[in-house]
């Protein structure tokens, strides 16, 4: 008999197993393929935990699968001795579906072993998890999320004591003690739980959290000046942004503040949003609609479900709504940053930025006039986390802004995440500071275009789900390694990096040299013109993404730019032309 069919048996029979889940799991007893996808694997524990769909299987997100790996984390946590179990975890959740019910699962686990939980009395923004790891000293942290996807899925972000995801290696840790742990037998059951372990996380620590984030302002009285012309819509996408977002803005004085009333309420299954992610036009439909209702109103600011990402529409000269991608907002804010600092006489000689590897190289235009050095590091967090932390160990360094381009902005050190709080305060002040100037962020943009020139950057993906999803990520990933291509949209290629590999090959000499980043399944290319494409597999989807940061003497120059580059990747992957499409 199969593994999978094995499996499948075993939660059919298991004692442990509730009677709902098994009715679901007989429901799909004559669906071969639909067993083998839900048991046929196991969720892969990374450095940003898990994510599946919400569904019964040892591949799927269910309280077993969730009680598996918090009793990995614990077993984890016990091995390190010392006074960690009463250092503590501390749980929190979003607003989808399950994630309540998982996150209770994590306490009774955890609380079986003799950990101290720190467990948040409802749903809160992820950047207050990572905030709440490093307020309480704790050893660990967890968050039921699963950020801007679908309804379907639920995930289980870990974090460590420093407030970021875990390094490899801890991860790597961590996830030998779950795939050791059997999922039924070696799980304390919900009787084994102690309940005076447990202290609830209120309001309290919503006052610490606001506080701090209040404390990065920048040009602190420009809301002031501008509270009477600025006019901001506000939509949580039904997610956790709902509370704290609109109380940070009403604290630093935006009068004109107008919430998107039918998305306010939390709520799992994301009514009228198929994917309520503020990367997408779509998800600021209703937001639009309130805005309309406002003449002043130049300004949408989204959310997504648990605000760790923001998204932004601003009003143009012709009167339309248009967004600001998670580059052009990166750059606007960099720029805003320094601009404001250096008009109060508040910038640190010392002062350094980060940004991902995928993150348009306008950055790299802004430090270089600012006088900022700029930090480049693999996509994640907890790498940009990494770089602040090195610097505050060597007590060298005033850190000003962490950000990548999907959507994702860190300011302060109090959280180590992207925070959609924070960076949802700083876009409202930056609008505020342009209005003075008869400027909507659609006029700074542009004013930046014509500092720094043109960049324009172009993101697609490749969903490849079922059964042979990862074989069939592996074969275009191998493909792209097998291939050096001479050049890219006409310009030759002057850089090859296999991040994987760890090698830097420089096209022009043959010279191999390190990346000085950690080992990642990308590749990079970047050409002679500037120009630079990158593909990487999704470490939480059955996707690979692709970006191409390109530029150009004007935006019609750019825009040619990145068509020509992205058709010379799909040469590249021998696919067809036009298939990379956002």
């Amino acid at each position: 008999m199969e593994d999978y069919k094995k499996r499948y048996l075993e939660w059919l029979e298991s004692d442990v197993v509730d009677e709902d889940t098994k009715a679901e799991l007989r429901a799909i007893e004559d669906d071969e393929d639909e067993i083998e996808f839900r048991f046929g694997s196991y969720m892969e524990f990374g450095t940003g935990g898990l994510r599946s769909k919400m569904s019964a299987g040892c591949a799927m997100m269910n309280v077993y699968t969730v009680a598996q790996a918090t009793e990995g984390v614990a077993r984890a946590i016990e091995s390190l001795g010392g006074n960690e179990k009463e250092r503590g975890v501390i749980i929190g959740c979003d607003s989808r579906n399950n994630s309540a019910l998982y996150a209770r699962r994590c306490a009774e686990v955890l609380t079986a072993h003799g950990i101290k939980v720190y467990l948040f009395d409802e749903l809160r923004p992820t950047p207050m998890l990572s905030a709440g790891v490093r307020h309480f000293g704790c050893i660990a942290g967890i968050n039921i999320t699963a950020s801007h996807n679908p309804s379907a899925y639920n995930g289980y972000k870990l974090y460590w004591e420093d407030g970021a995801q875990p390094t490899k290696d801890m991860a790597d840790h961590v996830s030998n003690f779950i795939y050791s742990t059997d999922i039924f037998t070696g799980v304390p059951g919900r009787d084994k739980a102690d309940e005076s372990l447990i202290t609830m996380v209120g309001k309290e620590f919503d006052e610490i959290f606001m506080n701090n984030v209040i404390g990065e302002q920048v040009y602190p009285d420009v809301i002031g000046r501008a509270s009477d012309e600025l006019h901001v819509v506000y939509t949580p996408l039904c997610g956790a942004g709902y509370r704290i977002v609109p109380e940070v803005l009403r604290r630093i004085g935006v009068k004109n503040l107008h919430p998107v009333d039918c998305q306010m309420t939390p709520d799992g299954n994301f009514p009228g949003l198929a994917k309520p992610n503020p990367e997408y036009p779509a998800a600021f439909a209703e937001g639009i609609k309130v805005a309309m209702q406002y003449a002043s109103s130049d300004l949408i600011v989204a959310t997504d479900p648990d605000c760790d990402r923001v998204g932004v529409m601003a009003r143009d000269k012709s009167g339309e709504f248009r967004c600001i991608t998670g580059n052009q907002m990166g750059s606007l804010l960099l720029d805003y940053i320094f601009t404001a600092l250096e008009e109060q006489g508040k910038m640190p000689e010392d002062a350094y930025a980060i940004k991902t590897i995928v993150t348009s190289e306008m950055a790299t235009r802004i430090c270089e006039k600012h006088g900022v050095e700029l930090y480049n590091v693999l996509t994640g967090f907890k790498f940009i986390a990494e770089v602040i932390g090195e610097h505050e160990a060597k007590g060298e360094g005033t850190y000003l802004l962490g950000y990548e381009e999907s959507y994702g902005y860190m300011k302060g050190s109090y959280s180590r995440d992207k925070d959609g709080v924070v960076a949802s305060m700083l876009i409202c002040e930056m609008a505020a500071f342009y209005s003075l100037k008869g400027m909507t962020l659609i006029d700074a943009l542009d004013s930046l275009y014509e500092k720094y020139g043109y960049y324009l950057e172009n993101s697609a993906e490749i969903y490849m789900e079922g059964l042979d999803g990862k074989e069939q990520i592996a074969g275009l990933m191998n493909k792209l390694r097998s291939v050096e291509p001479s050049e890219i949209a006409g310009s030759r290629v002057i850089n090859i990096r296999d991040y994987q590999a760890e090698t830097s090959k420089n096209m022009l000499t043959g010279e191999i040299t390190g990346t000085n980043l950690p080992k990642s399944n990308v590749m990079y290319y970047k050409a002679e013109n500037g120009n630079v494409v990158v593909a990487r597999p999704s470490g939480t989807e059955p996707k690979i993404k692709f970006y191409i940061l390109a530029n150009g003497k004007d935006e019609t120059d750019a825009a040619a730019n990145v068509k020509a580059c992205t058709n010379s990747l799909e040469d590249m992957l021998g696919i067809p032309q036009n298939s990379l499409k956002k």
